[in-house]
């Protein structure tokens, strides 16, 4: 018997990690490369060369990638008409960040403004259907200012 511990979260891990079906995996890493700069981590092909897992690191996050697998209910958001998810980035400066991801492909669903809650936000699109918001924050709200301002812009 190994009695030596070991750590139940992988070092570099985070709790929580996306993990994004894409209807090419190989090129959404390259994406990611160009757009978010993406490190490649690792990647692991199948028998037929699509992607069974493969993994990336944006900023200090892992972000896991696999080919589409119908057959094995592993289907893109491209198959399903959308994706009802939307994965949240902080990034440095989020201006110099949208403009870079559309020049490799992003399509801005929702242009970047400054919001009541201190960033300034906006959402895309990847060429895989994949949805992201992204911010920077730029200014310290509290907690009685934001429900204040929340009141008065959106109900």
């Amino acid at each position: 018997m190994n009695s030596q511990y070991v750590n139940p979260i992988p070092e570099g891990m985070h709790t929580v990690t996306p993990q994004l079906i894409c209807a090419g995996a190989a090129e959404a890493i390259e994406f990611y490369k160009r757009a978010f700069n993406a490190i490649e981590v690792g990647r692991m092909p199948g028998p037929d060369g699509k992607l069974i897992h493969a993994m990336i690191r944006i900023g200090d996050s892992m972000l896991m990638l696999v080919d589409e697998f119908p057959e094995w209910g592993a289907i893109g958001p491209k198959i399903t008409k959308g994706s009802p998810v939307t994965i949240h980035l902080y990034v440095e400066d989020v201006d110099d960040f949208v403009e870079q991801a559309v020049k490799a492909g992003a399509r801005i669903t929702m242009p970047l403004q400054d919001m009541f809650w201190g960033d300034r936000y906006g959402q895309l699109e990847d060429p895989f259907g994949h949805h992201w918001s992204v911010a920077s924050r730029v200014r310290k709200v509290s907690p009685e200012e934001m429900e204040e301002e929340a009141k008065r812009v959106c109900c």
